[in-house]
């Protein structure tokens, strides 16, 4: 069971609010997707997960082929099972996983060659077995098998990847046997407008239930992955989701939803809260710098949080300095729930038609480029 429907849109490339429907519960849209790509979201449980807002997550096809194995994976009652999470999952082809094994990998038509980073071994993934391997782990919505160029990658290699990843998309529907998991295919193109926008048609006239847009934060400059968006989402059907791949920061996001995108995803919270980096209302807040070691406030002090509301900068700091674990679940914890109560706020501002306002106020007294503190 899918389905997806518009609630209100401001035009084919413009701000859009939407409801997903799947048989394991519904996601309002525009949306984030917290990153669980071995089954499981870092330093988080199922149940943090779920007090802090998320609706859906996503893991990886590629690393879970690997490790543990599908099989043992579709033994031990399918994913969702696996990992105690009883929300849609979203799984990702592993393109983009296989696109950074570039001295791994052989590209082919009918497939892809590559070496596993764990152990060296080989392995032959077409699209049709990639599509099997996520209807066999029981996912609610799956992603095609794509090519996706580096940045900078020559032109004939981007147009010869995107034509190779809409032949791919084909295969990969006609390989569909669960007609409960949606598919969508991952629109290419580099970073060539006109490109993207045939690439998009092309896919459109394929039919799927949703489309991603992928090869973008590669390393591309942010106003060019942005005019990629812009040139993308006007192409695509208004009555299905699309779904920007792997981006990105607070700012990534509500730029992208003024573009039309609907479904995000992005390791940044997860990871930068590893790293001792906390996104607030005012900017990113570095826990190591000396000036929160003596101070008594929280990480942000509109923030409603469980670290925020119990915990001082001071001993998060204390926490990162001496290592202990804590330190990076308390900040994995705030990061999730900014960024899914940024999308919570984006859905009330695009339903009450303040989009533009709210877009405004949220670059006020940002310092989203460095950090606060010393």
């Amino acid at each position: 069971m899918f389905d997806f429907r518009l609630i209100k849109s401001s035009g084919p490339g413009g701000p859009r609010l939407g409801e997903i429907t799947t048989g394991r519960g519904v996601i309002e849209t525009p949306v984030f997707m917290p990153v669980g790509t071995y089954a499981t979201v870092k330093t988080l449980t199922p149940e943090d997960l779920k007090e802090i807002g998320a609706g859906i997550i996503l893991s990886n096809t590629y690393h879970l082929y690997l490790r543990p194995g599908v099989p043992t994976i579709e033994a031990l009652g399918g994913l969702h099972r696996f990992m105690h999470w009883d929300g849609p999952i979203l799984t990702d082809s592993g393109g983009y996983q296989i696109f950074s094994l570039s001295s791994l990998r052989t590209m082919s038509e009918e497939g892809v060659t590559f070496r596993s980073h764990l152990d060296g071994s080989s392995h032959f993934l077409t699209p049709e077995t990639v599509v099997g391997l996520q209807e066999a782990m029981g996912v609610d919505i799956m992603i095609c098998l794509d090519e996706c160029p580096g940045y900078p990658t020559p032109e004939a290699e981007v147009v010869k990847a995107a034509a190779l990843t809409l032949r791919w998309a084909a295969r990969s529907k006609a390989a569909r046997t669960r007609p409960d998991a949606a598919l969508f295919p991952v629109v290419q193109g580099g970073m060539i407008p006109a490109l993207r926008r045939e690439q998009a048609q092309a896919m459109a006239a394929l039919n799927f239930d949703g489309y991603a847009i992928g090869g973008l934060s590669v390393g591309e400059p942010k106003e060019l992955m942005l005019a990629m968006v812009e040139a993308t989402t006007p192409e695509l059907p208004e009555d299905k989701p699309r779904y920007l791949m792997g981006v990105g920061t607070p700012s990534d996001l509500v730029e992208a939803v003024a573009r039309g995108v609907d479904m995000f995803d992005c390791v940044l919270p997860t990871r930068n809260a590893r790293n001792g980096m906390a996104f607030t209302s005012t900017g990113k807040v570095v826990i190591k710098n000396t000036v929160h070691g003596s101070d008594p406030g929280p990480l942000d002090a509109a923030c409603g949080c469980y670290t925020c509301r119990h915990y001082s900068r001071a001993y998060l700091r204390h926490l990162y300095m001496a290592r202990e674990i804590l330190a990076y679940r308390l900040l994995t914890l705030h990061n999730l729930y900014y960024y899914l109560k940024l999308m919570v706020s984006i859905r009330q501002a695009v339903a009450e038609d303040r989009f533009a306002a709210f877009r405004r106020d949220f670059y006020q007294n940002r310092n989203e480029g460095g950090s606060t503190g010393g």
